[in-house]
Formats: structure tokens, C-alpha cells, sequence
């Protein structure tokens, strides 16, 4: 099947248009799988064998990527990982992203741990927006979720974002049942009282479909049920951003909170994404094994060009992570690689 190509008849370029009719602007861009922490839902206790740095994608190559995805309608980026502040000189490649015409807006994912001391150097370097990862707000129970996080540096690093003027500031939370649900009420309050925009993301079965996954796993209909519980107005709101998030405020709150839930209520039909792996894999979905590996277009910016349009001829309708929560068959193979190896 030829890839549906529209034109945008403001600039005259072409648009990646998959054949459902979604258009792809957003890139997500994994630098590294390595990370300092082993947070439960992203890998196993025993950790994940990290791959060689040398099969990771150079930052010349990332920049020749987005180069060609910019020509083609990606404005809008997030550098991920594993933790993207492990590798080194980080800020050099948010500046030559930042230089590429058509890109206007990049974020990061981080969990932080090395933020403090250097968010005004990304910031200079053109980064504005951040999202932290902060699953508890309890000391001891982030470290058990994180397998041995220091919180104390965590909110360090969140509260120099917040001096040096990156804005929004998302705090993602993977609400988890019997381990941090209870910490709704606290999440809520910080939305009151901090102008962050608190994400409560559902647990995905990412690499693994195991049943301590479904054991965990909690719908987050449960943070509007406690909300109306404490007595709190909400009404929807906008969050600047590119994510799927369903945004709310607490009626007088400085902040806002979101819901991210991709099993419960997939939102495949507005998915604007498409993710590039650290080591050089252009992947449809986060959820499906097909990728493909850009590197073979080293050189050519019109096979690269091809090499997107080909990603959206085998990107599906949708993900089937609720079918994979009630142990039904699914359609197509789901990923093998664990979130921090494809980018969260």
C-alpha cells in the first residue's frame, strides 16, 4: 500500500499523514538506554544488559534525522532515554536541534537525579520544558519504586527547573495499585499548590505482560473518584504540550493535573508520534515490535524521507494493551524491548 501523502498548502511541504488520517509533528528521541535508576514498571529487579556505546546513534546522526523529519512536518520534540542526562554533553545536541528550521518546541523526560547544577545550561541550550518522574513523594517508598532513588536530589533538580524558568514543569507519577495509590491526595494537593502539571499515568505492559504487571495496574478513574471523595471542583483544562494527556485544575490551584491512560481509554486515534530509538530505530509504536533501522539510510536524506513514509504505512489503528490486561489474543507481536530500552 503507497503511504498517504497530504500536502500542507500554507508552506507547501509534504506532511507525514499516516492511512488513518493522523498527522505525525511529533518526535520522540531516545539518546540513551542507560539509566541510573531500575524503577519497577521499566525494568526488571536484575536490571537490563545496557548496549555498547557505540551502538548508539551519533549526535550528527540524530541531528541528520530530525533534519529530514522537520522537512516533513516534525515541529515539536522530547529528548528521552533511559535517563538522558547520562550522556555527556547533552546540551550541545539540544542546541544544534533547536538551530533546525521548522522545530519549535523541545522537552526532555528526566528522573532528575542529575538536574540540579545543570538545568540552566540546558536551558541556555534552548530546553523549556521538562517532565520529572517522581512516583512518591515519600522517601522510602520512591526508593523502593526507583530501587534505590535519592528523592531529596530528585526535588533539587525540579525546584533549580522551576528557578532557571523552564515551564511547564510535568511531574509524571505511574500510579501503581498497593504501592504508591495512596499518594493520590498528595499528588492532587501539589497541583494546588505548585504550578506544576501533575500526570498520572497508567502502568503499560512494555516488554513485559506478566502478572505482576496486571496486579498493579490501576485505572485512573480512581484519581477523579478521590477528587470528587476530598471535595475538590475540577474543571478541563489546556496544558501546553504534545502528550495525550486528559488535563484538569482544581478550581483556586496554582497547577493542573492530568491523566494519561493508554490502557483504560487508549487514544490511539490522536496519536501524533512517532519514536526514534538510541540505537537508530524509527519505531511506530510503543507498544508493537516493528521498527526500522534508519541507519541503513546513512547518507541518503531522500531513502530517510522514504524510510518515515514506511513508518506510517505499518504504523496500526491502535495499540491492544487492554486485550493484553484480559489475556486475549492480540494482532500483531507486542514490543520485547523494556521502556527504557525504546524511550519513554
Amino acid at each position: 500500500m503507497e503511504p498517504l501523502i497530504c500536502l500542507d498548502d500554507s508552506v507547501g511541504t509534504g506532511r507525514l499523514v499516516d492511512r488513518f488520517g493522523r498527522v505525525h509533528d511529533y518526535l520522540r528521541i531516545s539518546v540513551t538506554d542507560r539509566c541510573n535508576l531500575r524503577c519497577l514498571y521499566c525494568m526488571p529487579a536484575h536490571g537490563v544488559q545496557f548496549m555498547d556505546s557505540r551502538r548508539l546513534m551519533t549526535y550528527d546522526e540524530i541531528v541528520t534525522v530530525v533534519r529530514v523529519a522537520a522537512r516533513l512536518g516534525v515541529k515539536r520534540l522530547r529528548i528521552t532515554g533511559g535517563e538522558p542526562l547520562v550522556r555527556p554533553d547533552i546540551d550541545s545536541l539540544i542546541e544544534a536541534l533547536g538551530a533546525i528550521p521548522g522545530i519549535e518546541d523541545m522537552a526532555m523526560t528526566t528522573n532528575a537525579l542529575l538536574l540540579a547544577g545543570r538545568a540552566e545550561r540546558l536551558f541556555r541550550a534552548g530546553l523549556r520544558r521538562i517532565n520529572i518522574s517522581i512516583d512518591s513523594l515519600k522517601p522510602d517508598r520512591f526508593a523502593k519504586i526507583t530501587r534505590g532513588g535519592d528523592l531529596a536530589r530528585v526535588l533539587r533538580g525540579l525546584e533549580e527547573a522551576e528557578r532557571v524558568g523552564m515551564s511547564p514543569i510535568k511531574i509524571n507519577v505511574v500510579l501503581m495499585k498497593g504501592l504508591n495509590e495512596e499518594e493520590i491526595d498528595d499528588f492532587l494537593r501539589l497541583s494546588v499548590e505548585k504550578p506544576y502539571v501533575v500526570r498520572f499515568i497508567e502502568y503499560m505492559p512494555i516488554g513485559h505482560e506478566d502478572e505482576t504487571w496486571k496486579q498493579a495496574y490501576l485505572p485512573l478513574n480512581r484519581v477523579l473518584e478521590r477528587a470528587a471523595e476530598l471535595g475538590y471542583e475540577i474543571e478541563p483544562t489546556a496544558v501546553p504540550g504534545n502528550g495525550p494527556a486528559e488535563n484538569w485544575r482544581i478550581r483556586g490551584g496554582a497547577g493542573a493535573f492530568g491523566l494519561i491512560h493508554p490502557v483504560s481509554a487508549h487514544f490511539c486515534s490522536a496519536c501524533n508520534r512517532l519514536r526514534l530509538t538510541a540505537d537508530g530505530y524509527l519505531k511506530p509504536c510503543l507498544y508493537w515490535q516493528e521498527e526500522l533501522n534508519v541507519r541503513r539510510c546513512n547518507g541518503d536524506e531522500a531513502a530517510l524521507e522514504a524510510m518515515f513514509y514506511r513508518a506510517l504505512e505499518i504504523k496500526p489503528e491502535r495499540h491492544e494493551m487492554a486485550e493484553a490486561l484480559e489475556g486475549k489474543e492480540r494482532s500483531h507481536l507486542p514490543t520485547i524491548r523494556r521502556m527504557s530500552q525504546i524511550g519513554g
